[in-house]
């Protein structure tokens, strides 16, 4: 069972959309939607401490996407 707010033809309309682009412009769509998320992730973690650095924002990211792995050694 997939879990999704996008019915099966909207779906396949934009399957059809994303197999006619070239490999550069999915790879744009790509670059994006993972720049969207990681803004949006930042303003939540933003949100949750208002008072961290823009460092210790950033830092608290790494840690959530590598989770369960530690940080790497360096890294305060």
């Amino acid at each position: 069972m997939s879990l999704s707010d996008t019915s099966a033809e909207a779906a396949a309309i934009q399957t059809e959309i994303y197999r006619r682009m070239s490999g550069e412009q999915r790879l744009k769509v790509a670059f994006e939607l993972s720049d969207f998320l990681r803004g949006m992730a930042m303003s939540r973690i933003r949100a949750e401490h208002p008072e961290w650095s823009d460092w210790q924002v950033k830092r608290e990211l790494l840690r959530i996407t590598f989770l369960p792995a530690p940080l790497p050694a360096g890294l305060p």
